[in-house]
């Protein structure tokens, strides 16, 4: 949604109070949104999964043109493209070969049919263009709702299961070896990324949803490796993303999107930064003592020479 959109919306309301209401939701929205997106982030980093968020939002998209198309709820039918390609991922992606095969597969045809039920949709074109690069100022209230409320439910959902999910994904094999249900794991998991990369299609669109879902956790991950402090990390920085572009886009003349990927790879560019400093500065400390043990051990072979 642009700054004139924005401000024709304003002139719609014939009271303040709802207006302000409806831009407090979305902030609220956003923040939910990015502190969900930063956690489930991190689990998409360690289990190679970035692709599959791009190959889920696909189908998410094409879900939310045939409900825009056929006049339903856009939410709803974002959310059931996101499940159906997050279970079929789920399942027939076991290994990362199959995975990649039916991401690949998927992509082009959510993205095909998504095309053409918006070329088929008789209305505005401000639709067409907010299912790909997001729309939350013009989701009404009870939309907003159901987004934040997905939203936490998978942040519940995600506690609740974080040292299974976890083991499994570091170590699939000695998880499952130990009686983790690691199939039933996964497709939870494929469930739970699936609502996720519908909400988020509903905040910054369709193709840009890995600037909160995979972004933060790989720029948290660039300046610390502690499986405590990665998933905070990943969660301020998706919240500051979220938030920060939606305060930006009401302020401004672009759309949501463009703010809220220029933030969060703004703070990837900073961690990598200090990622790559920190890297060398131990690279530094380690060399300097192999040398000085190299020259200790030189000291004390002549000293037995002699």
């Amino acid at each position: 949604m642009t700054f004139d959109d924005f401000w024709s919306q304003i002139a719609g309301f014939s009271d303040y109070r709802e207006l302000l209401s409806l831009v407090f939701f979305s902030l609220i929205a956003a923040a939910v949104l990015g502190i969900a997106g930063g956690l489930i982030g991190v689990f998409v980093m360690q289990r190679d999964m970035a692709f599959a968020v791009h190959g889920i939002s696909e189908l998410s998209f094409a879900g939310a043109a045939a409900a825009l198309l056929f006049g339903v709820n856009v939410v709803a039918g974002s959310i059931a493209g996101s499940l159906i390609a997050a279970i079929l991922i789920g399942i027939l992606g076991v290994k990362a070969r199959d995975r990649n095969s039916i991401i690949g597969v998927l992509m082009p045809f959510g993205m095909g049919l998504g095309i053409l039920f918006l070329a088929l949709y008789p209305g505005r074109s401000g639709n067409k263009f907010g299912l790909l690069t997001g729309q939350i100022i013009s989701v009404d209230g009870p939309e907003l709702g159901l987004l934040i409320g997905i939203s936490v439910a998978v942040l519940i959902a995600l506690f609740v299961v974080w040292r299974p999910l976890t083991f499994d994904s570091l170590d699939p094999e000695v998880a499952a070896a130990r009686g983790v249900p690691s199939r039933a794991l996964s497709l939870g998991f494929m469930v739970l990324l699936g609502l996720m990369v519908a909400v988020s299609v509903q905040i910054i669109g369709a193709l840009l949803v890995m600037a909160l879902l995979v972004t933060p956790a790989a720029a948290a991950m660039r300046v610390s490796s502690s499986p405590r402090l990665v998933p905070v990390l990943s969660m301020i920085f998706g919240f500051v993303s979220a938030t920060g572009g939606v305060l930006l886009a009401i302020g401004g003349s672009l759309p949501i999107s463009p703010y809220i990927t220029t933030i969060s790879f703004v703070i990837y560019l900073v961690c990598r930064v200090i990622g790559a400093r920190r890297g060398r500065s131990r690279t530094a400390s380690r060399s300097s003592a192999a040398v000085r043990v190299a020259a200790g051990t030189v000291g004390v072979g002549a000293q037995r020479e002699s």
